[in-house]
């Protein structure tokens, strides 16, 4: 009787400490951006390696635009050849405009020697022709010019567009990271001619890490988004290290269990997937095992 009680007191002790069973399993993955080439032409500098922490706004390397910066020259010598060329409206007719004001002053003068009986009405009327044809040509005159400078600001409009496109394109010659994180891959060096698309390199915020991990439907109706739970990230043999998560994703629709990925109920056919938010404190690394918990028993 003695040693039966004794067996029985030890399955219960085995019981009580055994581990807890996990949730649900998954690998930790982070959002990966793959930066390429905007523009063609010689690599001239890259200056990151695998590892290297990057941060947006800081140059990391350029691509040869020397032809664009003489592109740019030359429209720029354009724009100044057609401002030059924009006439002065105002100087151009002030020599019709000063014989109309003569001819106005003429007439006034013919009418008064009129009205004495000192001059005839053939001369009025060849002043007041000579008025209308001066005023026909000042129209005439000022459309003309007119539509010239209008012709020259669109020139000039045009130009600056084409500056603006080629500081575009300018700009795209510099290398820069889209967001801040670690260089994971390099896929280019200086003095490699680059193509409009070719990858250049791809980084991640790893500060950030996401445990990707299925679960059941029975699982999915006590999950909600922003809820928080355990995570375990294993490093082989009994190394392992205990993270706070946040369910961050939900899929809409199931899928089949993928075959490296254990669920509570490994029958199950259909597993719906949800992303876990963790930060990371430098040990979590991409493709680590994680297991969760997503309640304390």
């Amino acid at each position: 009787m003695k040693p039966l009680l004794l067996l029985l007191c030890a399955a219960l002790i085995t019981a009580c400490t055994a581990p807890q069973a996990f949730d649900a399993t998954g690998t930790f993955e982070a959002t990966e951006v793959t930066v390429s080439a905007e523009a063609a032409g010689r690599i001239l500098s890259l200056d990151l390696e695998e590892g290297d922490s990057v941060c947006t706004g800081i140059a990391l390397g350029a691509i040869d635009s020397m032809q664009l910066y003489l592109s740019k020259l030359q429209l720029q010598k354009s724009m100044t050849s057609v401002s030059v060329s924009r006439p002065d409206i105002s100087k151009q007719i002030a020599a019709t405009q000063e014989q109309i004001a003569k001819q106005e002053t003429e007439l006034r003068r013919i009418e008064r020697l009129l009205a004495a009986g000192a001059a005839t009405q053939k001369q009025w009327d060849d002043n007041q022709s000579a008025l209308r044809v001066l005023q026909r040509q000042l129209s005439a005159q000022s459309s003309t010019l007119h539509l010239n400078t209008a012709s020259l600001n669109a020139q000039s409009s045009a130009l600056d567009l084409q500056v603006a496109q080629t500081d575009d394109r300018l700009a795209k010659c510099r290398i820069f990271a889209p967001v801040n994180g670690t260089v994971l891959s390099k896929y280019a060096e200086a003095g490699e001619m680059a193509a409009v698309g070719k990858p250049l390199f791809r980084i991640a915020d790893l500060r950030q890490l996401y445990l990707r991990a299925y679960v059941t439907s029975e699982q999915l109706a006590t999950l909600k988004l922003g809820q928080t739970v355990k995570v375990v990230a294993q490093f082989g043999a009994d190394a392992q290290r205990n993270y706070s998560g946040r369910i961050t994703w939900i899929a809409s629709e199931s899928e089949f269990t993928p075959k490296n990925i254990q669920t509570v109920n490994d029958r199950a056919d259909l597993v719906y997937a949800l992303k876990i938010s963790v930060e990371n404190d430098g040990y979590l690394k991409i493709g680590t095992y994680g297991e969760v918990y997503f309640e304390t028993k």
